[in-house]
């Protein structure tokens, strides 16, 4: 059985705001480098600049949606996307 392509994803938390329901920062993979802003009241994700920005977003999303409650600002996390970058 062949393995499923994999890139891991480097996330750093800058902001944090629950009274803007929003949540800034960064982040990186195979090479790239994005800022995002959630807006996770409304499930809203924008992903900046948009160069590359197909290979993350869905995954990123994914990844707000599961650990949203555990992130702080100034974190760093990190995250495997299903895909080779």
């Amino acid at each position: 059985m062949a393995r499923l392509p994999s890139t891991t994803a480097q996330l750093r938390v800058l902001h944090q705001s629950f009274s803007q329901r929003l949540l800034e920062g960064e982040v990186s993979a195979g090479g790239y480098q994005w800022s995002f802003r959630w807006a996770f009241d409304r499930g809203e994700l924008s992903v900046e600049p948009s160069l590359g920005r197909a290979l993350i977003q869905d995954a990123l999303l994914r990844y707000l949606l599961k650990v949203d409650y555990q992130l702080e600002p100034g974190g760093d996390y990190v995250f495997t996307v299903r895909a080779r970058f």
